[in-house]
């Protein structure tokens, strides 16, 4: 039987803790919490749960600075940021730090559940080795090579540190060399739900991340190219 997943939810407003640990609780997960951003923290590395549902506006240590510290950790846990705030540059800013999906206050308690469990889904598999990862691993493009048992990324035989989100994005772009998807597209085929307006910005985030950590230049990319007006897709390489 699958162990039951953990929620961390990481938020300074007690009633909101309260409603959505019941409604975790009844959809059968697991759940944590913390009230501050240093005890959120905290958790996060000493309990390892499956998914952390991060507020921003956090005392004694912002929900940013929360993400950035585990993901410069090594940590890809999925993280979801919760938001009041809908300025643009805010949930940018959330993705660019390594956050995998953001949900803005006031929400529908139905999408979260929904997105929680498309992200909690996605988790990573426990990793082999990276030796013997990067043996097993299947040569896509040039240089790039990935090993889908261990959901690890190589480029000339040294593993990549992506996050869930990224992994996921380049193994079906890679996985449907050239041909040509929207973000919208991409949305609904990677991210497994529906965004609508500047939402869109999330896949184009991801694909920059993405650039920085696969390409040699990331401002001349190999791997995943732009056709300019209609989307992003994947080129093989000799």
């Amino acid at each position: 039987m699958d162990r039951q997943k953990t929620v961390l939810i990481v938020e300074d407003e007690k009633n909101i803790v309260d409603i959505l640990r019941f409604n975790l609780q009844r959809e059968g997960y697991q759940t944590l919490e913390a009230y501050d951003g240093e005890d959120g923290l905290n958790k996060a590395r000493s309990e390892k749960p499956d998914l952390i549902l991060l507020d921003v506006m956090l005392p004694r240590m912002n929900g940013f600075d929360v993400c950035r510290a585990l993901r410069q950790a090594g940590d890809n846990v999925p993280v979801i940021i919760l938001t009041a705030r809908e300025e643009e540059t805010d949930k940018v800013l959330g993705l660019e730090i390594g956050a995998d999906d953001y949900i803005t206050k006031p929400f529908s308690m139905r999408e979260l559940i929904a997105r929680v469990g498309a992200n909690i889904r996605r988790t990573s598999m426990t990793a082999p080795a990276a030796a013997n990862a990067a043996a097993n691993a299947m040569a896509v493009s040039g240089s790039l090579s990935i090993n889908t048992e261990s959901r690890q990324v190589f480029r000339d035989g040294q593993a990549i540190d992506l996050t869930q989100r990224e992994y996921e994005l380049l193994t079906f772009l890679a996985s449907h060399p050239n041909k040509v998807y929207s973000r919208v597209d991409l949305m609904e085929q990677v991210w497994n739900y529906g965004y609508v307006g500047d939402d869109v910005r999330t896949v184009d985030v991801t694909v920059r991340r993405l650039r920085e950590k696969i390409e040699v230049n990331p401002a001349s990319p190999a791997y995943i190219l732009t056709r300019r007006g209609v989307g992003y897709y994947f080129s093989v390489q000799d």
